[in-house]
Order: C-alpha cells, then sequence, then structure tokens
C-alpha cells in the first residue's frame, strides 16, 4: 500500500496563485502605476525633462558612483568572506556580526557618521584636508556611502559558497604541483564567480535606489555630486509630480536592464560550467 505523501506548504496552484499576488500588490503594481502616470507626458515633453542637463549630470554621478561601489566590494567583499571563512582570530565573532551593521543601521545615522568623520574639521578628514584629499561634500563621499551601505550584499553572497567548497579540491591541486594563483583562478575562481556575480549584482542595484546615507555627505551641488534620487525628491517638492515620475521611469527601465544584463551573464557562466 502506498502513503500518499503530504507536504508542509500548500499545492502548487495555491503557492503559485499567493505568490504572483504578493508580487503584484508589492511590486507590479506601483511599477505599473508609476509608468501609467508618466503616460501623462507626451514623447517630446517626457524625452525633455530626462534630458536636461542637471539630470543626465544627476545620472552620470549615480551609476558612476554605484558601479565603483559595487566593483570596490566585488575585491573587498571577497576578501573579508575570505578571512571569515578560512581562518580563526581573536573577535571573528564579533568581525562577522559587524558586517551585517549596514542592514540593521538606518541609512540616514550611516549618512550623518559619515559626514561627521570626514568632513574637513572631522577626526579622519582633517588629517585627509592637509593632505589635499577631500572626501566629504564630493563624489568621493557618494561612493564611500555606497560602499559602506552594500558591502554586506557581496559578502554575505559569497561566504556560504565558501564554507561549501570542498578543500580536497585545492589539496589536489597543489599536490600536482598548482601554485597559490593557479589554484585560485582555476579552483576556486571559477566555483564562487556566480556567486560574486549575484553580490556585485545586488550591491550594484541598492546603491542605485540609495538616498538617506548619501544626501548627507554628497553636498548636493548640481552637476558635480547631485544623485538622481534627490532630482527626484526635487520635483516631488515642487509639485512637478510628472517631472518626477519621468525621471524614475528613466532609472527603472536602467535598472531592469542593467540587471537582465548581469543575470543573463551569470546565466551563461553557469550553463558552460556543467
Amino acid at each position: 500500500m502506498k502513503w500518499k505523501q503530504s507536504s508542509v506548504l500548500p499545492g502548487f496552484n495555491l503557492a503559485l496563485g499567493y505568490s504572483v499576488l504578493y508580487l503584484s500588490l508589492i511590486v507590479l503594481l506601483p511599477l505599473a502605476a508609476l509608468i501609467s502616470k508618466s503616460m501623462g507626458l507626451d514623447w517630446a515633453s517626457f524625452w525633455a525633462i530626462v534630458t536636461e542637463p542637471r539630470v543626465v549630470a544627476s545620472y552620470k554621478v549615480t551609476f558612476g558612483a554605484s558601479l565603483i561601489a559595487a566593483l570596490i566590494n566585488l575585491f573587498v567583499g571577497l576578501l573579508i568572506a575570505w578571512v571569515l571563512v578560512r581562518y580563526s582570530f581573536p573577535g571573528k565573532r564579533f568581525i562577522d556580526a559587524l558586517v551585517d551593521l549596514p542592514f540593521a543601521l538606518p541609512t540616514a545615522v550611516a549618512g550623518i557618521a559619515l559626514a561627521t568623520l570626514y568632513a574637513p574639521n572631522g577626526l579622519l578628514g582633517a588629517p585627509l584636508d592637509q593632505l589635499g584629499i577631500k572626501i566629504a561634500f564630493t563624489p568621493a563621499g557618494i561612493v564611500l556611502a555606497l560602499t559602506f551601505i552594500t558591502l554586506p550584499f557581496v559578502v554575505r553572497t559569497v561566504q556560504p559558497v565558501l564554507e561549501d567548497m570542498e578543500k580536497e579540491l585545492e589539496e589536489a591541486a597543489s599536490s600536482l604541483g598548482a601554485t597559490r594563483w593557479q589554484i585560485f583562478c582555476k579552483v576556486i575562481l571559477p566555483t564562487i564567480f556566480p556567486a560574486l556575480l549575484t553580490g556585485f549584482t545586488l550591491a550594484f542595484a541598492r546603491a542605485i535606489g540609495e538616498f538617506g546615507s548619501v544626501i548627507f555627505i554628497a553636498g548636493n551641488m548640481p552637476f558635480k555630486s547631485e544623485i538622481t534620487p534627490l532630482m527626484i525628491i526635487s520635483k516631488l517638492e515642487q509639485y512637478d509630480y510628472l517631472g518626477a515620475t519621468a525621471i524614475a521611469v528613466v532609472m527603472l527601465v536602467v535598472s531592469f536592464a542593467l540587471l537582465l544584463l548581469i543575470n543573463g551573464l551569470q546565466w551563461w557562466v553557469t550553463r558552460h560550467r556543467r
């Protein structure tokens, strides 16, 4: 006699229905409302708003700083994950918990703290200012804030993959005469590359929409350190809802395009590893 296997979760149809309903209410409906609102503009007006020189400059600052921050964390996050997984040392649990601080800390608090530290009269900003290096109220401050906010995405994505990795593969490669660099490039990197790419994607996507931590340290100078989310807020404060919506749609389209591109690359890498 065969017993029918029961599932803790509801059946496929019911679970799929709940999932689609939840995603529709939380994700799809707001996005549809955003696109629908932007349709109140004709194409010429829409194009004029999203290609204003000040808006275009904010695109460059936002996407450029986000890309730099994500690339920095791609390497620094891998290093921190490697240290936490491969080495034992006093205070390891504390450092491991410290990685999640940007998740728990309100972004506005992070922005104020960074601006205070790196201001020209701040604890770290004063000696840097004497060397002619300015961090706060410059694009470098934006990169710093975004790097702080997005670091956990790379670390927490790569760390489990490193923990599950079989060390026997590295030992076998070493016994065959491979150098440390060869072991890393031929054995370790292909294994963790999809996780690295995922962490980079999450960090980049998170940085694009960041506002709270950046607004205090950026200086918000037009054509220099003004981010696109601030442009959207400025339009809303002026009751220019159509203008704010138009800029938001551009951010949405570009973000989706980049995410699809990176996910496609990840799929291609995973497929060719099999």
